[in-house]
């Protein structure tokens, strides 16, 4: 990336705008060389796995670039997982070195840590070390945790440069963006966005160490001129309820990624914003997205069309491909693809067959060429013996003027027998009284009978990963019920 940015006459060029200030391309990938002799000096050598912990921040890229930089294998996490999830990753992956804030430092036992203040000082002083060519991972993500426990995904070095030409021009990133992604860096949505888009264009991009609400990104909107806004289903949901919209006028296209967007919601957004809210998809194993909309050809409600350079096939349960308008599991081939799961062979074997990647999402395909988004494989449920989507449901409940997100799970009742309660979180300052006997109406009025929830549980948050993601499997645990907020009681239908 650094010869792209002197070739291309990009070191002059702002790279990113943070809370210590703006720097360069040219400042980036020096001070990322830079970083290489502090990495050598403690003892990294090519080949090893560096975990890295920290908040988005200029520490951040230096310290992804110094680790690629110098052969190694870069394993960007979460900063605010528990201190047990960051010692099952720093276990998982064999970590040499962990890059993390002084904060955190302590909670690494053995581990040798280096602060990222330390890498920074130490780079600033020290000489510009040549990159390691090395055949080794260039980074491994860790899933999101919506199913479980994290798997780490092992990305090869030339997937990046791949994201850049298929989902970065296809959106039409240019040199004078200014780009803001609410999905921070270490998750695969942000990381692209963030990082990989911004240095294969010359453009630039506003970080944010803490939490993205919608006031602090307006706010740094509005001062940095922002053209392109990246953020997650929820998000967007938020703005539209607590924003400003006069501080979005420079945004001339939003993305929303990591979840699914319903029209309703994505017209909405658009709405607010004065600009295209583009739906695409993606996942970890995937590195960026595999269908998306563009400004040329955006048709809300889908998840647009296959990524250039992608196929797409709808299959069902036996691989079979299946005609438009059915649905079925969706199976991506392309030229950037996870090699596989970090020590998990039987788990890499039962998504990657013959090339093809099976994401485990459930899609129907349009006679248009575009694909909607039914649901993750894991999210369907089983209800009376019929599996069945729970986000038609949510369709029909949100619609209701008092519901503000809502969540719909198969979860057991005295004698373990499965029945859906939707969870739902109210507008602020909604009257809740009666309004449990209104949503189970609604979805008798709408839909199948055995797709009507038994009950209703208001909440005050829906639980969501720290990607924004919901973890519907959290739902169905019965004690969550009994430890969710709540403002009334059950109403059995």
């Amino acid at each position: 990336m650094e010869d792209l940015a002197h070739r291309n006459e990009w070191d002059a060029r702002t790279a990113y705008h943070t809370e210590e200030g703006t720097w360069t391309h040219g400042e980036v990938h020096d001070m990322a060389g830079r970083a290489v002799s502090v990495l050598n000096r403690i003892g990294v050598r090519a080949g090893d796995r560096v975990l890295v912990v920290l908040p988005d921040g200029i520490g951040w890229v230096v310290a992804f670039l110094a680790v690629a930089r110098a052969g190694c294998t870069v394993v960007p996490v979460n900063p605010e997982l528990t201190a047990d999830d960051h010692a099952f990753m720093a276990r998982d992956c064999d970590a040499r070195l962990v890059i993390t804030t002084s904060e955190l430092a302590t909670r690494f036992g053995t581990w040798r840590c280096l602060t990222v203040g330390e890498l920074m000082a130490g780079a600033a002083g020290a000489e510009k070390a040549e990159p390691v060519p090395a055949d080794v991972p260039l980074y491994v993500h860790y899933t999101s945790g919506t199913t479980g426990r994290p798997k780490g995904v092992l990305h090869p070095q030339g997937n990046p440069a791949a994201y850049y030409h298929s989902v970065g021009r296809g959106l039409g990133v240019r040199a004078d963006d200014v780009t803001l992604s609410v999905s921070k860096l270490f998750f695969t949505y942000g990381f692209c966005n963030a990082l990989v888009f911004p240095l294969f264009s010359g453009s630039a991009a506003v970080l944010i160490a803490g939490r993205p609400t919608p006031d602090v990104v307006g706010a740094l909107v509005a001062r940095h001129r922002v053209s392109l806004l990246y953020a997650v289903p929820s998000w967007f949901g938020r703005v539209v309820a607590e924003g400003d919209p006069s501080q979005f006028h420079s945004v001339r296209a939003a993305v929303s990624g990591g979840e699914r967007f319903p029209r309703d919601m994505t017209e909405r957004a658009a709405r607010f914003l004065g600009a295209p809210v583009l739906n695409q998809l993606g996942a970890t194993e995937v590195g960026c997205a595999a269908t998306m909309n563009t400004l040329a050809c955006d048709v809300p409600g889908t998840i647009g069309r296959p990524v250039p350079g992608y196929r797409i096939e709808v299959r069902d349960a036996d691989g079979r491909a299946v005609a438009d308008e059915a649905e079925g599991g969706l199976w991506v081939r392309g030229p950037a693809l996870m090699t596989g799961y970090l020590n998990r062979p039987e788990a890499t074997a039962e998504v990657l067959v013959d090339g093809w990647l099976h994401t485990r999402d459930r899609v129907v395909r349009h006679a248009d060429g575009t694909f909607t988004h039914v649901a993750r494989a894991d999210d369907l449920e089983m209800v009376g013996g019929i599996t069945m989507s729970p986000m038609e449901v949510e369709d029909v409940l949100r619609s209701h003027h008092k519901v503000r997100e809502v969540a719909v799970a198969a979860v057991p009742d005295h004698l373990g027998a499965s029945k859906l309660r939707a969870f739902v979180v109210a507008e602020p300052g909604s009257a809740r009284y009666g309004l449990d006997g209104e949503l189970i109406a609604l979805a008798r009025a709408n839909l199948a009978p055995y797709k009507v929830p038994r009950s209703v549980r208001f909440v005050d948050a829906l639980p969501r990963t720290s990607t924004g993601k919901l973890r519907r499997f959290a739902l169905r645990d019965p004690h969550f019920a009994t430890r969710a907020p709540r403002a009334s009681e059950d109403s059995d239908a």
